[in-house]
């Protein structure tokens, strides 16, 4: 899979809108993760909003991006009906690697903004959005076309063989 290879942090995008189909598809791909005892904890905000865009590039120091990216996805957790409570961050890590992969495949540029577990920063997305009660924000994914000036995707090893133990 060329996607886990090629995935970048993109936080430049071109001002064009994305289409519902390839949100729909981000979406999917973030519900098909999996979770412990298939919980799937996991609810969804879609952001095209330039208004909400700016409010939520203020809920972090590193959050600047959102304000010129075309759409963002929260992804928040479900606070009820969790069988496996201390398994929701890692369910929902899960999704959002679903997602920013989904959005390579889709030549999309998208980043990982983490909320979660800064009270702070959920605090602050809570109000950008409106959060309900019952939900918590976990992370902002602002996504797009990437901007020109990004460069190629090119596979990046990474493989270190110092941090592979057999035993």
């Amino acid at each position: 899979m060329n996607e886990i290879f090629t995935r970048r942090s993109v936080r430049k995008f071109k001002d064009t809108p994305v289409e519902d189909e390839k949100i729909v598809a981000l979406l999917q791909a973030g519900m098909a993760a999996p979770s412990a005892g298939n919980q799937q904890p996991w609810e969804f905000y879609v952001v095209r909003d330039k208004k909400v865009l700016r409010e939520l590039s203020h809920c972090s120091l590193y959050a600047g991006c959102a304000a010129k990216a075309p759409a963002a996805i929260v992804v928040c957790s479900r606070d009820d009906k969790m069988r496996f409570r201390a398994f929701a961050n890692l369910d929902l890590s899960a999704c959002v690697e679903n997602i920013l992969l989904e959005a390579v495949h889709l030549d999309l540029g998208a980043v990982w903004l983490g909320v979660a577990p800064y009270a702070s920063r959920e605090l602050n997305v809570r109000r950008a959005i409106g959060i309900p009660q019952g939900l918590t924000a976990f992370a902002v994914i602002p996504f797009g076309y990437a901007d020109d000036k990004f460069e190629e995707r090119t596979r990046e090893d990474r493989y270190d063989t110092e941090r592979v133990h057999y035993i």
